[in-house]
């Protein structure tokens, strides 16, 4: 009777404890989540001039189009196909070197591509006036 006494007042606590909203951070870390993933599916294709024309303000504003598919098809074209992409860590903030302050969400992740194992790519997505989640950086390591 006691264990059963104990069962139900713990239920009754839980019940009664307010409950909190999820980490607003969570939902935006989602949200450029979702946006890098869109982006990396362009890059990975080799349509780099349109991951350019989707990319954010701050990316477009810091490397032409041109430069941008000469340059990514030179560093992607003898790494291969993607054969494996593992996400490692993601990371909300508001300040970044050499960046405006603002919303990003720096996503780091572990790749392997047909001629590389081990490559560390990190994507930055940057939260536009509008609201939207668009690519700001892309390295690869």
């Amino acid at each position: 009777m006691k264990t059963i006494l104990t069962l139900v007042t713990a239920a009754l606590l839980a019940a009664a404890t307010p409950s909190f909203a999820a980490d607003p951070q969570a939902e935006l870390i989602q949200q450029a989540e979702t946006a890098a993933k869109t982006w990396m599916t362009l890059t990975d294709a080799g349509k780099y001039g349109e991951s350019w024309e989707r990319a954010g303000t701050f990316f477009k504003t810091g490397i032409a189009k041109n430069t941008w598919e000469t340059g990514i098809r030179s560093l992607r074209a003898p790494l291969g196909p993607v054969k494996m992409r593992e996400l490692k860590s993601t990371e909300y903030a508001t300040t970044l070197p050499g960046a405006p302050d603002g919303e990003y969400v720096v996503i780091q992740y572990e790749t392997q591509f047909e001629n590389k194992k081990s490559a560390a790519e990190t994507i930055t997505p940057m939260r536009e006036k509008d609201g939207s989640w668009k690519v700001s950086g892309y390295f690869i390591r």
